[in-house]
């Protein structure tokens, strides 16, 4: 594929938009108005906010369970895919919480999705206090073969997954406290260290003082654990850690033994250049890769929503600037500047997404990302990666999102944005997808409410463990 085949004409004028700030409100996206929008014009971010929420709503079944995905692209209303997965359902817990915090839906209207919910989750069959991967969204049932194909599934308890369900029912509870004894009595049971893998100092191979990717409990004792950790700090699953740490089922020193990239002479993206620290008595490689003449701590992959997810709800930034802070804006000028000036698409923002011909696979941007064969952007872009980027490049992002709308009509008032965008050939998406528009709700929520969401990750263990570990944080950049 020549990945420099592109819609020149689109691309050069998609180039100019994202090169300048919008003249109009900053809650609005900029450029004309795209195809399928609303005849008001450009929409607002509150308007983007409210038909991303109508695609949840559309996505959730009567049991209360959000679904994977709908196919956006035909006339009617669409059918929910039969599978979800607990971060599906975390998904939609706090897109309804930030649609009443918004003004979308009444706060009664909350507290009944939310009840329907945790009732729906409550009663899932779990394993080891967690959640397993994919469940029917329609009677609640553990799948074991996938709807779709009939391939089978051996049922598995994912880390990650489990973090991203955890985070919903802790906003759930904390927006309305009728539900906490509920949500508390499903977290007694969801002990982080079931992950854990305690740090060896004589085999930091076997024993690195990481969490694994997950275990199928399908063996003995704790299951057949994943062949790898999560090692890479720079990714989604710090959620786990941070949630680990913060209700002390996991030591803080587990944080300082990720790696900010992996040691030199490890094969990796790039030989990494920094230097070795201790902190809290643990010898850390605080170590980063150089991309266009910025030094940043590289994802794991590459990919947007690797970095930025996690800042949604716990303030990095903020508890950590120099860090933290100025990582996640090197990260998104990096997008930026690959899809615009590396490849010259005129549009930016890689991340795992939809295959807009079908199917799913990663995206991103594989010079900051530490896997040798990383993500590669292909010409796929996605609207949620702009989302993310709001708070570290708004004017690019709005641009952006504004051109993919006018360009290739990837937004509509119905649901929102679709899921992806072949630039190169003009396919969109048919899909939405439950966690990409969650990430979309949620970063809405954080630009048009700031805080609406994070306050279970401010307060408790998160502002007594988690915050002095991003204080101490001194990434070599």
């Amino acid at each position: 594929m020549n990945r420099r085949r592109l819609l020149t004409a689109a691309a050069t004028a998609a180039a100019a938009v994202c090169a300048a700030a919008p003249t109009a409100s900053a809650t609005a996206l900029s450029g004309p108005r795209p195809r399928a929008a609303s005849s008001s014009g450009s929409p607002t971010l509150s308007t983007v906010f409210a038909a991303t929420y109508r695609s949840i709503e559309a996505m959730t079944t009567d049991l209360g369970l959000t679904a994977d995905k709908i196919d956006v692209s035909r006339p009617g209303t669409p059918v929910p895919s039969r599978q979800t997965s607990p971060t599906n359902i975390g998904c939609s817990l706090w897109s309804t919480v930030a649609a009443a915090g918004l003004g979308v839906i009444s706060p009664a209207t909350m507290r009944d999705r939310l009840a329907r919910t945790l009732a729906a989750v409550e009663r899932l069959e779990r394993a080891h206090g967690f959640w397993f991967n994919w469940y029917d969204a329609h009677d609640g049932s553990l799948l074991t073969s996938w709807p779709e194909t009939g391939a089978p599934i051996r049922p598995f308890l994912s880390s990650v997954d489990n973090a991203w369900l955890v985070t919903g029912l802790m906003i759930a509870a904390d927006a309305d406290s009728t539900l906490r004894p509920r949500v508390a009595a499903l977290l007694d049971d969801a002990d982080w260290s079931y992950y854990y893998t305690p740090y060896d100092p004589a085999d930091p191979v076997a024993g690195p003082g990481q969490l694994r990717g997950g275990f199928w409990p399908d063996g003995p004792g704790k299951g057949e654990p994943t062949g790898h950790h999560y090692g890479a700090l720079n990714t989604e699953p710090r959620m786990a850690s941070y949630l680990g740490i913060a209700d002390g089922s996991l030591p803080g020193a587990h944080y300082w033994h990720m790696f900010r990239t992996l040691l030199p002479g490890m094969g990796q993206e790039q030989e990494p250049e920094g230097r070795y620290v201790t902190v809290d008595g643990v010898r850390v490689w605080q170590g980063h890769y150089t991309h266009r003449g910025r030094a940043l701590v590289p994802t794991w992959g590459g990919s947007m929503f690797e970095a930025l997810m996690v800042p949604l709800f716990v303030p990095e930034a903020e508890w950590s600037p120099r860090s933290w802070g100025t990582n996640h804006r090197r990260h998104v000028r990096s997008q930026i500047e690959h899809g615009l000036i590396e490849e010259e698409y005129g549009y930016w923002g890689f991340s795992p997404a939809n295959i807009p011909e079908g199917g799913y696979r990663e995206y991103g941007v594989d010079a900051i990302g530490m896997q040798e064969d990383g993500y590669h952007s292909l010409g796929v872009v996605t609207p949620h990666a702009s989302f993310l980027a709001l708070p570290y490049a708004e004017p690019e992002a709005l641009a952006n999102l504004g051109a993919l709308a006018r360009d290739f009509g990837a937004y509509d008032d119905r649901y929102g944005f679709r899921d992806s965008v072949n630039v190169a050939t003009g396919r969109v998406s048919d899909f939405v997808l439950a966690l990409d528009q969650g990430m979309i709700a949620a970063a809405l929520a954080q630009r048009l409410r700031p805080g609406l969401l994070q306050r279970p990750f401010r307060t408790g263990g998160f502002g007594s463990r988690v915050r002095p570990l991003l204080g101490r944080e001194r990434f070599s950049i």
